[in-house]
């Protein structure tokens, strides 16, 4: 035996080979640092300038004309570049400038390269410019903490994703105290420029303080950031002016790869539906986006829920000279049978497993939770403005939450005009499951929204899912598939004629490859009841064993595995494509910076087409914003864009649903997306849905 040595673990902690083995840097981190993004050709000239576009309009909502009168007149601006500019716009271009910037909401990869190219434009403009990092958020701005941003920070960051080099935060600026302080953060640090990467909250606000601070001479500029694709601008003629905000490529890659690793396994082990909800807490671009990166079995598009009629409900009404409101507008029972029909199709198939992608805000599109979570808004937010405590202080356990919901019942039964919660609406609630209950009164974010990632959509679903299940199993109509030539050799095995046995067992014995046993066969009882009926055994006889064993193989049991796809997502590396269009954003920005831009979104048009045809933009925020219920109060905030179902990328889905679906018998069509791999050629140029929607335009 040879002799065990003993090392010091300094020594192996000091060997080159180890410590390269275990550094933080690795070989894929050194190349994404190394990578420098193309830009677009309006970026190779020394100097930019500003056009603005006049064939570009909003409909404008007349509140945001009240409140944002200094910013509500901003055209969409072109950026254009010269190598033989105007003395003025060589000292505008480079002047010294002091910009701060700051990550506002949940992390979208290629943040950080937001700060690369807005930095990278400042330095060479004039090596005295600089970049202050606003940390945790807006917070960051109240309080007056930041950092320089130096070449060396900036490099370390370089196509990484996470918001990691000044972190992030959801403060909002909503208040007159804090828009002072704001201001007063600016002035201390003698910024001239303000820029906020966030969501449709976060551009809101810039709006707000590009208004507040135009006076003090400190622009502010947005970028649209959020994985959920939720920031898309048109003009009002329908023409598309940013297709896609940044992260949201790399989220829905992400997801997708890991559920078409769900898509390998389910069709490897066959015994599992895999549930999987991905982030879209009001629209469903990622579950779009999935579905065509995987071609998973299933996939629920809210909007489309939406826009659901029931025709059969709405024929057997107009029979009767009635109209049946209920049948418009998917309801969450329904649903579940849709479902249900899907998996009962498979499992004829002999596939008693499956995929089933689900938006997270998914139940903001079914009529009867939406009434409910609306209602449920205003009177959470009413009893927050008129008490010292807040709802959930007030009212800490459920019994207490419920006993306030029938105290409001009762209130509309005295008074005929207080409408908020009737006694309709608390027998409704109190038919729902007690989690569920949980999950509606559950206290709404800072901006007063339901927090629909807190809710167990799935776990709601598939309750409803595997309760019919369980019925259509009892009533013999949920089975699974037998292939034809496993019966035929099962039953030859122990001797028996299986053309004899056919006919008795199977309802479609003549026609699939696939055999369906009887609905009147729920049980070993029926089976015996069946061939007793059709002289296959004798009374005293025992059900053959190959002809019990086929039985058993046709019960299915309905296993599931629930899946989210949210946090990972947006914590990935980006793209290519996010790397690129988040660099080029920065850019973008700074030449509206430079420009004199304020209340302005960096944008960059025609990200549907190949780079050569990105056009970057400046898109006015105020117009974009709407009169929304918030808290209880109607406020201006910028618009989210939800799912055309309307557009190519849906209707394509659409049109697949059935080919994915994949009710028959050979394989499924699922799709391999691969990793995020950032190297290599083979990796797509942009998102399917953007791919498919620049076909149909050509």
């Amino acid at each position: 035996m040879p002799e065990n040595k003993s090392i010091a673990i300094d020594e192996l902690l000091n060997n080159p080979e180890i410590q390269k083995a275990t550094s933080k840097v690795n070989q894929e981190l050194l190349e994404r640092r190394e990578y420098r993004p193309p830009v677009c050709d309006v970026f190779k000239k020394p100097y930019t300038f500003l056009e603005d576009l006049d064939e570009y309009s909003f409909d404008i909502d007349r509140e945001t004309k009240n409140q944002l009168p200094g910013i509500i007149d901003n055209k969409v601006q072109a950026i254009r570049s010269t190598d033989s500019p105007s003395e003025s716009i060589k000292e505008q271009s480079s002047k010294p400038r002091r910009i701060g910037i700051v990550f506002s909401g949940g992390p979208a990869p290629g943040g950080h390269n937001v700060i690369s190219g807005l930095f990278d434009a400042a330095k060479k403009a004039n090596p005295d410019n600089k970049i202050f990092g606003f940390i945790l958020g807006p917070d960051g701005i109240i309080k007056n903490e930041s950092m320089e941003l130096t070449q060396d920070i900036v490099d370390r960051y370089r196509n990484l994703g996470g918001f990691t080099m000044i972190k992030t935060g959801r403060t909002k600026i909503d208040t007159n105290e804090e828009m002072l302080l704001s201001k007063q953060t600016c002035k201390k640090l003698k910024l001239d420029a303000l820029v906020i990467v966030g969501g449709d909250d976060s551009n809101t606000n810039a709006a707000f303080l590009a208004q507040e601070m135009k006076n003090d001479g400190v622009q502010v500029i947005g970028v649209p950031k959020t994985i959920d694709g939720d920031i898309q601008v048109k003009g009002a003629k329908g023409k598309v002016l940013c297709a896609m905000s940044f992260g949201f490529h790399t989220a829905a890659r992400s997801f997708s790869k890991d559920i078409s690793n769900l898509c390998t396994d389910s069709s490897s082990d066959v015994k599992y539906w895999h549930i999987c909800k991905v982030m879209g807490r009001v629209a469903s671009h990622l579950a779009l986006e999935v579905a065509l990166q995987t071609h998973a079995n299933m996939t629920l598009i809210g909007e489309d829920l939406a826009d659901y009629v029931d025709k059969r409900r709405v024929e057997k009404a107009e029979k009767q000279g009635t109209i049946d409101y209920t049948a418009y507008g998917m309801t969450l029972r329904h649903l579940s049978r849709l479902i249900c029909d899907g998996i009962v199709r498979r499992a004829a198939a002999g596939k008693n497993f499956g995929v089933l992608v689900i938006p997270e805000g998914v139940l903001e599109f079914i009529n009867e939770i939406q009434i409910f979570i609306t209602k449920l808004n205003v009177i959470i937010a009413e009893y927050n403005n008129t008490h010292d405590k807040t709802f959930h202080k007030g009212f800490p356990s459920l019994e207490d939450k419920l006993g306030y919901l029938r105290r409001l019942s009762r209130q509309s039964r005295e008074d005929k005009n207080f409408a908020v919660w009737n006694t309709r609406d608390d027998d409704l609630f109190n038919d729902i499951p007690e989690f569920f209950q949980e999950g509606l009164l559950m206290e709404r974010d800072s901006h007063g929204n339901f927090q629909f990632s807190q809710v167990e959509t799935d776990k709601i679903i598939m309750g409803l899912v595997t309760d019919y299940l369980t019925i259509l199993k009892e009533k013999g109509q949920y089975k699974i598939g037998i292939e034809r030539e496993f019966y035929r050799q099962t039953l030859e095995h122990d001797g028996l004629d299986p053309d004899f046995y056919g006919p008795v067992l199977f309802r479609n014995y003549d026609k699939n490859s696939y055999l369906l046993v009887k609905e009147s066969i729920m049980s070993e009882k029926t089976l015996r009841q069946e061939l007793l009926k059709e002289n296959a055994i004798q009374k005293k006889e025992k059900i053959p064993e190959a002809v019990a064993a086929i039985y058993k193989k046709s019960v299915p049991k309905f296993k599931t595995q629930l899946h989210f796809y949210g946090y990972d997502g947006r914590g990935s590396d980006p793209s290519r494509f996010d790397c690129n269009y988040t660099y080029n954003l920065g850019l973008t920005v700074f030449s509206l910076i430079a420009n004199g831009a304020t209340g302005q979104m960096a944008a960059i048009k025609n990200l549907e087409y190949d780079f050569s045809d990105w056009k970057p933009i400046g898109i006015p925020i105020a117009p974009l914003m709407r009169l929304e219920e918030r808290k209880g109060k109607l406020t201006l905030v910028l618009e989210k864009s939800i799912v055309d179902t309307e557009s190519i990328a849906f209707k394509v889905v659409k049109a697949l649903r059935e080919k994915w679906l994949a009710a028959e018998s050979g394989d499924d069509d699922y799709r391999r997306p691969g990793p995020i791999r950032f190297t290599g050629s083979s990796e797509e140029d942009k998102p399917i849905t953007l791919q498919l929607n620049a076909i149909a335009k050509r």
